[in-house]
This record gives structure tokens, sequence and C-alpha cells, in this order.
């Protein structure tokens, strides 16, 4: 497709579509919350105002300090998770990108390595205290 005929038939217009359907989605999620809190029952009961958790009955305070270890879990994750992300284009070009691309990728692994080793070396992932 040659671009002159691309740019003439790229108007405001071409968009309409999209703007229906996501008017359309709009509309039928407010309509539906509206139509829920006006024709649904309103019986507040001390049972129905209790908070629960998947059925089971509420203990102690719900801002209880908690540990450390999840959040650096959770931060280990996110970085490990995106290392992995940084290995699709090398994946998808890999041929292209010859061996010095592998090197470049070898060595990207290799600092992820040392930053693992590095964490089980200071018992980030060690759960006992």
């Amino acid at each position: 497709m040659s671009s002159a005929l691309l740019a003439a038939t790229n108007t405001p217009f071409s968009y309409f579509p999209i703007v229906l359907q996501l008017g359309a989605a709009v509309g039928f999620v407010a309509l539906t919350m509206l139509a829920t809190h006006f024709l649904g029952p309103k019986r507040k009961t001390s049972d129905k105002l209790i908070n629960f958790e998947s059925g089971i009955e509420q203990k102690g305070n719900a801002r209880q300090p908690v540990a450390i270890k999840y959040f650096l879990t959770a931060i280990l994750f996110v970085l490990f998770d995106v290392e992995v992300i940084f290995f699709y284009p090398y994946a998808v070009n890999f041929r292209g990108l010859g061996w010095e691309g592998f090197w470049a990728m070898l060595m990207f692994v290799g600092a992820f390595l040392a930053g693992f080793i590095y964490i089980i070396r200071k018992g980030a992932l060690k759960w006992e205290d």
C-alpha cells in the first residue's frame, strides 16, 4: 500500500467505529451501575455490614506490620521478570544480531546472575528468622 493512499484513508472519521464502541462500552457500564443502584434491594443489616474475607471471620487488627521479606520478594520478582522481557527482542532478532548480540546478551545475563548470587549470599531469600 502506498503512503499516499494510506494518508488519504486516514481521516478523523476513520476512528469513528473505535469511538462508537468505546462510547457503547462506557454507556453500558454506567447504565448497569445506575440500574443496580436504583433497582437493587437496600436492606442493611448488622450481618451484612461486618467485614469478612473469603468467608473467614476477622481476627485482630488489619493494620499489623508486614514483614519486609514480602516486599523484597515482590521487588525481586519484578526485577527478574523485567529481565525476561528483555530476552524477547533478542530472541526475535538473534540471527541478525550475530555473535556480537550473543556476547552482549551473555554479559546481560552475567550481570543479572551476579546480582542473583549476591542476593542469595546476603540471605534475602531465606524466610526463616
